[in-house]
């Protein structure tokens, strides 16, 4: 008689499934995401790509991750996994640091042959022994047991064992008490016009939820406790998908039509992918032949009465940097998203870093100030690409706003927002009574933006170009005192904006004298690591900057409350050396980390106790 399940009750827990690229570890993931945060649990998620393409099968190159996060105060997809899913030897060793000591493994053991252990590089028979591997081991015959289950299926071999994803998926969901039907309902939507795909990966699935059921006495489950969300409406979304998410809503808010023009570039397609969708809610998405033609094109929307978008990635916002600038002479509403990645050049394409800062504070020819804001988390995205859209419109000037690869393809629960819960975004169209008098750059008073002036209006003639023009006619003007004028009226648009954000919050313990600063998608990592050290004793606050140039009006009488400042950033300190720059007495430490992953935790923990130590 098989002994009683041992049952543990957490607040939150961390999943890591592995396998090679083409183990379909990325829908295993994003299915038992989709079904946990419909059980109401908080979810914070890494999909982990290899940088190569097509690497050989099975050897440590082609090793492609998911992790996530679920349950309670979930800010990070965690710094390590309570469950390691294994597919095979070399997904085992790469992601094996992963996992926590006494945590649980779980392999493939058809796929642990001496070939295989070749193929992964192991110099011994002892696969778990010669890595430390300190957990419990669940050996599973997954291959076999998928070969099994679909011998009647009339799949040859190949699509047969393309399903193996899906019983290390059913097995995970008996693990952690998920319900099965949940899990059949996404994978129904995955496989909607492949009906024999989708029974063959639900009958697998079943076979995992089965196989757990027969081997309980031999494994700890899990049972985690869900918070108490907001009532709404919740989907589990990635960053970019709300970024796309958030500009449509801005173009409803704004009365104008949404045109998007791109070129294709890991990781930002996805925004574009989304956006290509949406003809239904009048959105004009058109790939271009190249970056500068994205950039250019979506220009001429802007000149034409669009919120004008273009989306990209580090190696592209290079290309469109001229286009940039002239947006900035002609001072146009429009949006540039950069999804960073790890540089310089192509770099690291699959893989995050925040380095693209500089280049979009400065990266122009001239005095070329645009306005660059920063999102947080995945669901924040969504809130930020409105903000860079309110902001561009509003101010009549282009808005960069950075994303990274971790919040871009990362993912967490997303509540829709309510009708009222976004403000209405106001176009600075010249009004009709003004139009007889009207000047081409002629200002708001208080944010010193310009009119909007769409071309075909009778009485709105006018020209825009790259050229400096005067102040009053828009005529090319080369004298010296009106570019000057110009140059400043331009900058001084940008800085007005600061009027228009939230100031600067503080979280964390308000008799700190050592502030935690970060800036985009390093928020969630910063604030578990300060909850961390609060909880042990120690005094620390923390402060995650969204709004980049301008910054917020109280940061320095913020930096003045503090007697350490320790910026941790994902890059060799551009954040750090901007602020240092805006407030000279500041005692600012650094935390810095270029390796293509997300901090963890620890890693941020360690950085601020050295620095209150110092």
């Amino acid at each position: 008689m098989l002994e009683k399940t041992s049952v543990k009750t957490l607040e939150n827990v961390v999943v890591r499934f592995s396998g090679d690229s083409g183990d379909g570890m990325q829908l295993a993931g994003n299915i038992f995401s989709n079904v946990s945060a419909g059980m109401g649990d908080q979810i914070s998620t890494f999909p982990d790509y290899p940088a190569e393409i097509r690497a050989p099968q099975g050897t440590l190159s082609g090793v492609s991750g998911f992790q996530v996060h679920i349950g309670r105060g979930v800010h990070t997809p965690g710094d390590q996994a309570d469950v390691l899913v294994a597919m095979n030897p070399a997904a085992l060793k790469r992601h094996c640091s992963y996992l926590k000591r006494g945590g649980v493994a779980i392999v493939d053991i058809d796929s642990f042959r001496e070939q295989d252990l070749k193929k992964a590089l192991y110099t011994t028979d002892d696969p778990y022994r010669e890595i430390g591997l300190d957990a419990q081991v669940v050996e599973v015959p997954i291959s076999s047991m998928v070969k099994d289950a679909l011998a009647d299926s009339g799949l040859d071999l190949k699509s047969m064992l393309r399903c193996k994803n899906m019983f290390a998926l059913g097995l995970v969901c008996w693990l952690f008490d998920r319900p099965l039907d949940a899990a059949l309902h996404h994978l129904k939507n995955k496989f909607s016009r492949k009906p024999a795909i989708y029974e063959a990966n639900a009958k697998v699935m079943r076979a995992g939820y089965d196989y757990g059921n027969n081997i309980h006495a031999s494994v700890s489950t899990y049972r985690i406790e869900s918070s108490d969300a907001r009532p709404g409406t919740y989907t589990d979304v990635n960053g970019n998908t709300a970024t796309a998410w958030g500009l449509i809503y801005a173009s409803e808010k704004s009365g104008r039509p949404l045109f998007l023009g791109s070129y294709p570039i890991t990781p930002a397609t996805d925004i574009l992918h989304e956006l290509a969708k949406r003809k239904d809610l009048g959105v004009k998405a058109c790939q271009m032949e190249d970056e500068i033609a994205g950039i250019c094109s979506a220009i001429g929307a802007s000149f034409a009465g669009n919120l004008a978008v273009t989306t990209t990635s580090g190696p592209g916002l290079a290309l469109k940097s001229e286009g940039l600038g002239l947006a900035v002479m002609a001072e146009l509403p429009l949006v540039v998203i950069d999804v960073q990645r790890g540089g310089p050049s192509t770099g690291l394409p699959t893989k995050t870093e925040q380095t693209d800062l500089r280049q979009a504070l400065y990266g122009r020819n001239g005095e070329s100030p645009v306005v660059v804001l920063a999102a947080a988390s995945p669901t924040d995205c969504f809130h930020m690409a409105f903000e860079a859209a309110r902001i561009a419109i509003e101010h009549m000037t282009p808005v960069v706003l950075l994303t990274d690869a971790f919040i871009a393809n990362g993912s967490s629960a997303f509540r829709l927002p309510d009708e009222d819960e976004y403000p209405a975004i106001k176009p600075r169209f010249v009004a009709e009574a003004d139009r007889e008098n009207w000047r081409p750059y002629d200002r708001d008073p208080q944010t010193h933006a310009r009119f909007w002036a769409i071309p075909g209006t009778p009485g709105l003639a006018h020209r825009l170009g790259g050229l400096e023009k005067d102040s009053r006619t828009s005529a090319i003007s080369n004298d010296p005192q009106n570019h000057e004028k110009m140059v400043l009226l331009r900058q001084a648009k940008v800085d007005a904006v600061a009027n228009d954000i939230p100031e600067l919050e503080v979280y964390g313990d308000p008799q700190a004298d050592t502030l935690v600063v970060g800036w985009g998608g390093t928020f969630g990592h910063i604030h578990e690591a300060v909850d961390s050290l609060n909880a042990e004793g120690r005094h620390v606050a923390m402060a995650q900057f969204r709004y980049i140039n301008p910054l917020p009006k109280n940061t320095g009488e913020v930096f003045a409350r503090y007697k350490k400042i320790v910026v941790a950033e994902l890059n060799l300190g551009q954040f750090a050396d901007f602020v240092q720059a805006k407030f000279p007495a500041a005692q600012i430490r650094r935390i810095n980390k270029i390796q293509g992953q997300p901090f963890l935790v620890e890693e941020i923990k360690e950085g601020v106790i050295k620095a209150m130590e110092e």
